[in-house]
Parts: C-alpha cells; sequence; structure tokens
C-alpha cells in the first residue's frame, strides 16, 4: 500500500547523543538550524513523535513563523500540519503542550492502549483527537497506511526521539534522514543517542547533501538497501522512481514501449542499469540491456532485486527470450514494477505472472505508474 514520504529529522552531538541527562533538554541546534526545521515542518502534512519524546520534552510541533503559515493557508492546507503520536501503551498526558497548541492532533496504538488513550484525553473530547488502533502490536506499516489513505498525508516528518527513529529505519521505511550535527559533545553513557541497536538495512546510504547552517552541519541521506519479499521498503521507492526517469531516456518509438531498468544487489550497490533501445540495439528491452552489462556469474544477483517501470515480458517479437525469462535465467528472485503491460502490442502480457509462478517475489508499486506512462502516452490513445 502506497505510505507518505517519511523524513526522519534530527539533532545529535558530536559523539551521537540526542540530550544529555539533566533536567532541561539540551538545546543543541542554533537559531538557524532552528528556522531550518521550521521550514521543513511546514513544507510536511504531518508531524510525529513518540510519547516518550511528548513525556520527556513537552514540544509544541508547531510552525512558528507566521509568513508560513499564511503560506500554507493561501495553498490550500491546513494553518498546522497534523500532529501525530505513537504509544503502544496508550500511556498519555493530557496536560503536555501537544495536545493544546496547532490543529488537528492523531494517536496510533494497540488495541489495549486505545482504551487507557482514551480514558486519558477524555477532558480533551472538544480537540477532536483521533484514536486510531493497529491491532494486538503497533503496526508501523498500518500507521503508515492509514496516515496515507484515511488522513491524506503525503509528507510525514518525524522528529523523534530515538526509539521511533530506530524502529522506521530497521523496518526500512525512512525515506530520508536529515541530521544536524552539532558542535559539542555529551559524554554521558546513559544520555539517549538517536539510533539503537538491531538489525538495519544492510549497506551504505547515499549522501544527497551536506551544508552549513549555523554553526551546525546538515547531513541528509536516502537509503539503498532494497526491502525483502513482498515487503516494499523506502529504497524500492528511490530505485523504481530511478527506472522511470531512465524510460525518459528511450528513443522515442511507435512499436515499442519506452521502459527503465536498474538491478540493485541487497546491500544497496547498483549492478547495472539500462532502457529500451539503449545503444546502437533499437529492439533491446531496458531488463535485458541492464543484465548484459553484470557478470553472469556475480553471486549477488540471487539477492538482488531488478526495478522496471513496466512489468518484464512475458513474450515479444524481436528476441526469442522474453525478459522474464532473463531476469529468472540470471536468478534474480526479487522485482519491483510501476505498471502491468497493457495490451498495446501483445495480449494478456503477465510478466508478472510468469515470474510469481517460478517463485519470484514481485512488487507492484502503482502510485509510480504515472510516472512510468508519461514517456508512452502516445502509445495509449
Amino acid at each position: 500500500m502506497p505510505h507518505p514520504y517519511v523524513l526522519l529529522s534530527a539533532a545529535v552531538s558530536l559523539d551521537g547523543f540526542l540530550d544529555d541527562t539533566g533536567p532541561e533538554r539540551l538545546l543543541l541546534s542554533g537559531a538557524a538550524d532552528f528556522d531550518r526545521v521550521d521550514e521543513v515542518r511546514a513544507s510536511s502534512d504531518a508531524i510525529l513523535v513518540g510519547a516518550g519524546t511528548i513525556r520527556a520534552d513537552n514540544p509544541r510541533l508547531l510552525v512558528n513563523s507566521a509568513e508560513r503559515r499564511t503560506a500554507r493557508v493561501a495553498e490550500g492546507r491546513p494553518e498546522y500540519p497534523l500532529k501525530v503520536t505513537v504509544s503502544g501503551s496508550g500511556d498519555l498526558d493530557p496536560a503536555a503542550q501537544f495536545w493544546h497548541t496547532g490543529g488537528e492532533k492523531a494517536v496510533y496504538t494497540t488495541d489495549k492502549g486505545a482504551g487507557r488513550a482514551a480514558e486519558a484525553l477524555r477532558g480533551l473530547d472538544h480537540l477532536g483527537i483521533d484514536i486510531v488502533s493497529t491491532g494486538p502490536e503497533l503496526d508501523w506499516r498500518a500507521v503508515l497506511e492509514h496516515l496515507h489513505d484515511v488522513r491524506g498525508v503525503r509528507r510525514l516528518m518525524v522528529e523523534g526521539g530515538g526509539r521511533v527513529h530506530t524502529q522506521l529505519m530497521r523496518e526500512g521505511l525512512a525515506d530520508e534522514l536529515h541530521l544536524a550535527v552539532a558542535p559539542l559533545f555529551v559524554g554521558q553513557p546513559d544520555a539517549p543517542r538517536l539510533f539503537g541497536p538491531g538489525a538495519y538495512p544492510p549497506g551504505r546510504m547515499r549522501l544527497v547533501e551536506t551544508r552549513a547552517v549555523g554553526d551546525v552541519v546538515l547531513i541528509r541521506y536516502v537509503p539503498t538497501a532494497p526491502g525483502t519479499g513482498e515487503l516494499a521498503g523506502a529504497a524500492d521507492r528511490q530505485w523504481l522512481a530511478l527506472a522511470c526517469e531512465l524510460a525518459a531516456l528511450c528513443p522515442p518509438s511507435q512499436t515499442a514501449f519506452s521502459v527503465g531498468a536498474v538491478v540493485v544487489a541487497a546491500d544497496g550497490t547498483e549492478l547495472a542499469r539500462g532502457h529500451s533501445r539503449e545503444g546502437d540495439d533499437p529492439v533491446v528491452h531496458a531488463e535485458e540491456a541492464a543484465l548484459a552489462k553484470i557478470d553472469p556469474a556475480d553471486p549477488r544477483l540471487a539477492s538482488a532485486t531488478v526495478y522496471s517501470s513496466l512489468e518484464p515480458c512475458a513474450r515479444r517479437a524481436s528476441r526469442p527470450a522474453p525478459c522474464a525469462r532473463l531476469i529468472l535465467d540470471a536468478g534474480v528472485r526479487r522485482v519491483v514494477t510501476a505498471w502491468r503491460e497493457p495490451d498495446t502490442f501483445v495480449a494478456e502480457a503477465d510478466g508478472s505472472g510468469l515470474l510469481a509462478a517460478a517463485g519470484v517475489h514481485v512488487l507492484e508499486l502503482p502510485e509510480f505508474e504515472e510516472r512510468a506512462k508519461a514517456p508512452n502516452r502516445h502509445l495509449l490513445g
């Protein structure tokens, strides 16, 4: 199911702490970085923090700039983003500033936590706080699906705390990380850290920006490691977006689709990319072009993912082996696509079905369908 774009935002000390152990919150950012955070908040549809952060820091989570709030209203959006918290236990403080400032609020919790949350917030019924249970356990995918489908959230800013950041990163659900590094040390072993131990997605994240903001350094990363099995991760969306961009590079044709493809190892290493009619071959398909650049004996293929803007073909007239067969022969067992092949050239193509019948995990991310169709509009009537 589609999720919002999830942006994790945090400020840390040089030794990786979110705060110290003192009674007052340690201010790691300066005025310039606080203003940057305010700008990111204003660009978001919702801001999320864990209930522990509400108890520890008592944040308001507001867009402080009047100009930015005015601009939101002019764009037809609420003055303030939706404020969201998560609490498995439903242990909430009704006196916290979180509830009494800004616009709409939502709580995501468990079946047991929902009753406790409703009791804790009983005197705040006039604020219209939405309490949503995700089942016996707190389910982050259910949280994100509900935010997207029911609350209309397309961009979610997550401001902590460390436990929330850790869970979203470990589950491969964070699309981007904004890390503001402050020029000081905490040095207290019991102070809270940004990320805790656990099984994170493998490999290296990709650096997309570094810049000075006052006396702190902003570092922006995006994930690269594909999801596993039939579970889509944030990096799957990054790679499929690239496949759709590659489709736009195809020489135009009246007799074949424009398709882009990328092959990515389990650790996020790009193995190859290709697009339809690449180079001097007027009939080469995107997946075929990409796979031809990889040594067939490369052991990474067995755990790799193929991203294709259009589902791999099951039948073709130009070559004896369709792309679905080439993928199977390469040993790849995971494919992510944006768009099912229409009957324009081949009736009932169903390359996804051929792959799935052979044990390949095939994921379709329909939120990318329009991007995949864009370079093929002339073929679709």
